[in-house]
């Protein structure tokens, strides 16, 4: 799939040749930096990028249906309905003049042929299951009346209230307190398991990606740098950013002034770099990685776990190890 956006400087590539799946029952992370694609790549299976200045190709299937083809009024239907999203900030979601309940019953009435007064029994259900407490007064409050967590959970409950196939969750632990987010991303974990939906989680945090995903995908530059389950992908990283990103994370072994970070700023889309993109940043390029985009290939021994970097396997395992050993100190 590809995505690009067309502005007065010039065409920004947002989406580069990604390509990934997601099952039943499953929870994709994907992970990256700001700017690296994550969010236009949900936004483009959605159908909600502005058609004025998009330009998308390849294929998005669902259910064997490519959306990528599929009319303005075809994508209104799985909307909400087979696929729902999570935004990031919900009092952008929500609208701010209508009651929580009547938004949460109008999400359902769009789609099914349901009565008032089932759409309000089912509202109060959602409202119950996500642990929003007195539901059945909440039910008439209005979005500011409730905390960023609790608006939060009742966004859960709207992309949850018709049981869709697919959930995608775009950051949506953003400007929640840590202990908020923890329960948060229970929650998404729990109702997923009972629904039997796949989600998506979109993030910057390894942490959350270590919490909830069973499958990674790493995005770089509109582009996968590495994918695969969840254990591969921390016991055994291959690529070169992710190694940078599993080394910003904070430690409580140590006491630091400053946390490890990547060198240099992620690249403009509108112009980005030759070969790798992440050769400016990376401290193993080579001439081949300025030269050459690397291919994004399958490991030998595992061919679940794919990444895209010119590297010798030999320096890939040696510095992965040395990660994972300076992780395994910070555990004892």
């Amino acid at each position: 799939m590809r995505t690009q956006f067309t502005t007065d400087d010039g065409i920004v590539g947002a989406v580069d040749g990604v390509s990934f799946s997601v099952e039943s029952g499953q929870v994709l992370g994907i992970v990256g930096e700001s700017g690296s694609g994550k969010s236009v790549t949900c936004l483009t299976i959605m159908g909600l990028n502005d058609p004025r200045a998009t330009t998308s190709s390849g294929e998005v299937l669902f259910r064997g249906e490519d959306l990528l083809k599929a009319s303005p009024r075809r994508l209104r239907e799985i909307r909400g309905n087979e696929i729902a999203m999570i935004f990031q900030d919900p009092m952008t979601s929500l609208n701010p003049v209508h009651k929580i309940g009547t938004q949460l019953e109008e999400a359902l009435t769009l789609h099914e042929n349901a009565t008032k007064k089932q759409a309000r029994a089912r509202a109060l259900e959602m409202l119950t299951a996500v642990g929003i407490p007195r539901p059945e007064r909440r039910i008439d409050d209005y979005p500011h009346q409730f905390s960023g967590g609790m608006r939060q959970r009742v966004m859960i409950a709207m992309s949850l209230i018709n049981s869709p196939d697919l959930v995608i969750a775009d950051e949506p632990t953003t400007a929640l307190d840590v202990t908020t987010q923890a329960q948060i991303l229970a929650l998404i974990k729990r109702l997923q398991e009972d629904f039997g939906s796949a989600v998506i989680m979109i993030t910057h945090d390894l942490g959350v990606v270590a919490e909830t995903a069973d499958e990674v995908v790493v995005m770089y530059g509109a582009k996968i740098a590495e994918q695969g389950p969840v254990d591969a992908i921390f016991s055994q990283p291959r690529h070169p950013y992710t190694w940078g990103l599993m080394g910003s994370l904070p430690r409580l072994d140590v006491a630091v002034e400053r946390l490890e970070q990547i060198p240099g700023q992620p690249p403009s889309l509108l112009r980005p770099p030759s070969g790798c993109r992440f050769h400016p940043r990376c401290r193993y390029a080579m001439a081949k990685c300025i030269s050459e985009v690397p291919r994004l290939e399958q490991l030998e021994y595992d061919p679940r776990h794919s990444e895209a970097c010119h590297l010798d396997e030999s320096t890939k395992a040696r510095e992965a190890a040395a990660l994972l050993t300076t992780f395994s100190e910070a555990a004892s």
